[in-house]
């Protein structure tokens, strides 16, 4: 699992049937110290995210895992809203502060 920000969303007219109904998100890549990365990944949502939402997300054959992703040609998925993490016993994020 890989950690990031919600930053946009991808609209897409067009696309493979299977992905019909999906919403498509963009998440800006964070380390571990919840810093920016410039890196960043299309992701189907899988848990109603929004823009800001801190995630985690999986790539590769692990996206195909979910219920909402299995056998769809997907290679991100967001699966969990982060609410907080701690690194070392110190708080690095907290969504509610």
């Amino acid at each position: 699992m890989l950690i990031g920000r919600v930053v946009g969303s991808v609209v897409s007219t067009r696309k493979d049937e299977k992905l019909e109904g999906r919403k498509l998100l963009v998440v800006q890549v964070h380390n571990q110290d919840n810093k920016p990365v410039d890196q960043y990944v299309v992701a189907v949502d899988s848990v109603q995210a929004g823009p800001g939402d801190m995630v985690l997300y999986a790539t590769g054959s692990s996206a195909r895992q979910t219920e909402l992703t299995e056998g769809r040609p997907v290679d991100a998925v967001i699966m969990a809203i982060v609410d907080s993490w701690d690194l070392g016993g110190a708080n690095v994020y907290e969504k509610w502060a």
